[in-house]
């Protein structure tokens, strides 16, 4: 990938350099400018969600939480484990929220969990939850289009909540008729 990346800038900056020489420098600052707003913004984005989930999980809210979503994530995902089921819930809900950047850290400990069961099941199924994400807010795209200047920022918010739910909902199905029919 990074060869393909290196070849179409270079194939571009020859172009531009031949066309318009005097646009050169000032492109390549604006997009690097651009990427140091935007990667500013995630950070602070993920700053600020990693800190709310720290709040909840010392607070006893994940507990809680993890409570509420345990019946579900037990029948899910067939684990016994009461860490796994918190950790789960709680990547669950940064998910549905649509910070995943902040989930990750609840999949690896929940996939560890998981591990101590054999429960190849289950971390296979979180993966392809994990992939698909079904997003109730999807709070990192909204704020990366208000930090890329929309002028309508949550206007993602029906289409996004229509296609993650119908890609897990597909996903989720696919997988548990696949591991039906391989199993046998």
């Amino acid at each position: 990938m990074n060869i393909i990346f290196t070849v179409i800038f270079t194939a571009s900056a020859a172009v531009i350099a031949f066309t318009a020489p005097d646009r050169l420098l000032p492109s390549l600052l604006g997009g690097a400018e651009n990427a140091v707003k935007m990667s500013l913004t995630l950070f602070c984005i993920y700053a600020v969600w990693l800190g709310v989930s720290r709040l909840a999980e010392n607070s006893g809210l994940s507990r809680k939480i993890a409570g509420g979503l345990k019946p579900v994530t037990r029948r899910l995902f067939k684990t016994d484990s009461e860490l796994a089921s918190e950790n789960l819930a709680m990547n669950l809900s940064c998910n549905l929220l649509g910070i995943g950047g902040a989930s990750t850290p609840y999949a690896l400990k929940a996939i560890d969990e998981l591990e101590k069961e054999k429960n190849g099941y289950a971390q296979k199924l979180l993966f392809v939850i994990n992939a698909t994400s079904i997003q109730i807010l999807p709070t990192t795209v909204i704020a990366l289009r208000a930090g890329a200047g929309s002028a309508s920022p949550a206007d993602i918010f029906l289409p996004s909540l229509i296609c993650t739910v119908i890609s897990t909902a597909t996903a989720v199905i696919l997988f548990i008729a696949g591991s039906k029919i391989w199993r046998t």
